[in-house]
């Protein structure tokens, strides 16, 4: 049984860590030695502040950060320092990200019907992986800017929800998604991704928010969007099934969609398109795929998600142009729930599998923003409930799924830190307990789960889908 600590005897891999890490940097010269003081501190700081103040999950996210990269690093600093001392700088390194790990999963409470992880000797290094991620993610533009953007939230999120109340959309979201026109066609372009053959579709979006809705212009003003793209892997020859992978947050690129999708290509002979979600891959703002997807700017998360329903429509209509017998769909993370959504507003899937989808946008939020962060933004007027109520709209809880019940499958890890279990376990309920295969490991780690693909092959196979 887990147990919820005072104090932590994983601490002092982090503490040794770091010291380690210091002591060899005094060593050095001062540029070669600015790199291993900052990780050491890094470590040492984490695993203090896991010793005398558990519960702050920034604490392992950057220890696990400062382990990752500091193996990383560890084996050129055998130039000054010896191969020997640069090992044990590799393994004090290893040693800190996975005694983060091994407290996060310490730290995360039991959920209700999700199977209690079994903690092996690889799962904290799984879970460390989880960790690495937030903390990178921590250096972003995740803080809540003082310029009155909160404040115009708020105003847009109490606008909208009168706008939906009025129109009963929040009590039948489903009629909030109209049905867009096919997409009959779209400029393609041959290329190379991930060791295939792929063709790139783009095409004009034509998506846009109602009319008055707030949030409405300033997503028409995101010029990137305006673009749909897909990648696709078809077979030469006769007509085959089709299935629709939705990539993750921070996914859209074609080597990495690619890479990741391609075994429903080459394992199962199924041809494969895969929708860019809007703000992602080329239809990103920034240097950074997926930024302003996710966060505080509500409308600007349910106009993404709204799009990404737009989009995939028209793209459905395409692959069903080109005499596909069959298709389903299968998403990954932001790409379960947007897979789950998509399970819901259309016809025509006969399977439909979220894997280690997050199913409330609100739940994500409040988990990953810092706590003084939503002290402030509740101070302003910031309802996390009111929000729920809004983003109804695109939500796989308030919709159901049109697939048959036999089609439905979902996959989840029991010890996802960037998508708790418990998103996976109310999802597979509101799809009225379906098939469901839970794996030992972090939300990334899922590619190595044999038992994850035996489940989503047999629900392939058994919806008809396979070549």
């Amino acid at each position: 049984m887990l147990e919820q600590p005072l104090f932590s005897k994983w601490s002092a891999f982090g503490i040794v860590a770091g010291l380690i890490w210091l002591g060899t940097a005094s060593g050095l010269g001062f540029l070669a030695s600015l790199p291993a003081l900052t990780l050491g501190s890094l470590m040492l700081g984490s695993g203090v502040s896991q010793l005398l103040w558990p519960g702050d999950q920034r604490a392992t996210q950057i220890g696990a950060l400062a382990g990752v990269v500091g193996a990383v690093l560890a084996l050129p600093y055998a130039l000054g320092v010896g191969l020997g001392s640069a090992l044990v700088l590799l393994a004090a390194a290893l040693g800190a990200a996975w005694g983060a790990g091994r407290m996060a999963i310490q730290l995360e409470p039991h959920y209700e019907a999700v199977p209690i992880p079994k903690v092996s000797g690889a799962l904290p290094a799984k879970v460390a992986i989880d960790e690495a991620i937030l903390g990178f993610e921590q250096f972003g533009p995740a803080g809540y800017p003082l310029d009155g953007t909160l404040e115009r939230v708020v105003g847009e999120v109490d606008a909208l929800h009168d706008q939906l109340s009025e129109q009963g959309l929040i009590e039948k979201p489903d009629a909030y998604h109209v049905a867009p026109p096919a997409l009959t066609d779209p400029e393609i372009r041959k290329g190379q991704a991930a060791g295939h053959e792929i063709e790139i579709l783009r095409f004009e979006s034509g998506y846009s928010p109602p009319i008055n809705e707030p949030g409405r212009e300033r997503w028409l003003g995101y010029d990137a969007s305006r673009d749909g793209y897909a990648y696709v892997m078809r077979h030469q020859g006769a007509p085959r099934p089709w299935m629709i992978c939705t990539n993750g947050y921070r996914m859209g690129h074609a080597a990495i969609d690619a890479g990741l999708f391609a075994r429903f290509f080459d394992r199962l002979g199924l041809n494969v398109l895969i929708p860019v979600l809007p703000l992602h891959g080329p239809r990103k703002m920034s240097w950074h795929s997926g930024t302003g997807f996710l966060g505080i700017d509500v409308m600007d998360t349910l106009h993404g998600e709204a799009q990404a329903m737009w989009d995939m429509r028209r793209l459905l209509s395409w692959v069903q142009a080109q005499d596909a017998p069959r298709v389903g769909a299968i998403g990954l993370s932001l790409g379960g729930y947007t897979t789950a959504l998509f399970a819901s507003v259309t016809e025509g899937l006969s399977c439909a599998i979220p894997g280690i989808p997050l199913s409330d946008m609100t739940r994500v939020v409040a988990r990953h923003g810092a706590a003084h962060q939503f002290q402030y933004a509740k101070t302003v007027g910031f309802d996390l409930d009111r929000v729920r109520e809004v983003m109804r709209v695109v939500s796989p809880l308030a919709l159901y799924p049109k697939v048959p019940l036999e089609g439905r499958m979902l996959f989840g890890a029991t010890a996802d830190r960037l998508v708790t279990p418990d998103h996976v376990r109310d999802l597979w309920r509101h799809w009225e307990e379906p098939e469901i295969v839970w794996y030992h490991g972090g939300h990334v780690t899922f590619r190595g789960e044999k038992d994850v693909w035996a489940g989503v092959d047999r629900t392939i196979r058994e919806a008809g889908l396979t070549h």
